[in-house]
């Protein structure tokens, strides 16, 4: 699970990088993909750990990767270096541009790149296969001869793969591609700091499936650089409950489609990622592979419920809020879970 962070040159994407992992990216522009790993903000696991008071209080992480791409063919250069990014982040340079139709065709631009590369790739494969004889096609080479035709046509129409609505068959057919525009898109408009309409006068002109958020990565930055203290009272003088970063970085959790579920104890709070729709042994075997393999039960509370009981388990069980969930139980954001097991 990770996230590629793509944008031109100038766009703020490095900078925003460094607010939300705290890497150092811009020391090191001559990597052609930089790594860190951002914390999801999350109130639940801040309460949970203030009532619990544990030793350790561990948070969901999400990867990012800062994508420098340089010179000509420089996004097949690092396609491959990007073959386990889930999604892209977009950001586009708000902060000089001149007016909403600016911020659209720096977008477009960049889009075009990546539809034109993975015109590309779907090209050549597309060669490859008519080269091949009848008997040596595999099922899956098959599979692709059908589908790889349609999408060249759609991305000769200048339209993302993303956009196509392929069935879970033919999406893993194509999953060894690494498509860029098949991934999911996040788009950060990196605003100036006086500018806080751009965001929504870019959404309503763009019309993009894609969601849109708004930061201004120059006040985010001073932000970071300030004591816990002095954040407050930074952002009260602001007139914001939160850093904007925080909110690019949940949108970012959620665009993958992951959720947490929470573990309490004295020793540790944690929250847990796995996929939304995940049955109750998967997600038991996030913690350890033995879990799943000698499933029992799993003793589950929302943290709706937890909250209205008084922020008490002896309050939850008293309620019959506690529930005993068995092997079809699918695992809801925010679920605090203690799983029965026997191996």
């Amino acid at each position: 699970m990770e996230i590629g962070i793509v944008g031109l040159p100038q766009s703020g994407k490095s900078t925003l990088f460094e607010i939300m992992t705290g890497s150092a990216s811009r020391d090191i522009h001559h990597e052609p993909c930089l790594q860190g790993q951002a914390t999801v903000p999350d109130w639940r696991l801040d309460h949970l750990a203030g009532i619990y008071k544990p030793q350790k209080t561990t948070p969901a992480k999400i990867p990012f990767v800062d994508v420098n791409a340089r010179g000509e063919k420089a996004w097949e250069a690092i396609r491959q270096s990007l073959s386990g990014a889930e999604g892209l982040l977009h950001v586009i340079d708000g902060f000089t541009a001149p007016d909403v139709p600016s911020c659209i065709s720096q977008y477009q631009k960049l889009e075009e790149e990546l539809i034109l590369s993975d015109l590309m790739v779907v090209e050549n494969r597309l060669q490859r296969l008519l080269k091949t004889t009848k008997n040596a096609l595999k099922p899956q080479d098959i599979l692709q001869s059908q589908i790889l035709p349609r999408i060249k046509d759609h991305l000769e129409g200048g339209k993302p793969i993303r956009e196509m609505n392929l069935t879970s068959d033919e999406a893993f057919a194509l999953k060894s591609f690494s498509f860029w525009t098949v991934k999911p898109e996040l788009v950060v408009i990196n605003e100036g700091e006086e500018e806080r309409t751009l965001t929504e006068a870019f959404r309503e002109a763009a019309q993009l499936k894609s969601p849109v958020i708004g930061i201004c990565c120059q006040i985010e930055a001073e932000l970071t650089g300030l004591k816990p203290e002095e954040q407050k009272e930074f952002l009260v003088s602001l007139g914001i409950d939160e850093p904007a970063f925080g909110r690019v970085i949940r949108a970012a959790f959620s665009l993958l489609g992951r959720i947490s579920f929470f573990t309490v104890g004295d020793d540790e709070v944690k929250a847990w990622v796995i996929p939304e729709g995940t049955k109750a042994p998967k997600a038991a075997s996030a913690i350890h592979k033995d879990f799943e393999r000698g499933f029992i039960k799993a003793e589950v509370v929302s943290y709706s419920d937890f909250l209205a009981c008084g922020d008490s388990m002896n309050g939850v069980k008293a309620a019959g809020k506690l529930r005993l969930e068995g092997k079809d139980y699918i695992v809801l954001d925010g679920d605090i879970i203690t799983f029965r097991f026997n191996v």
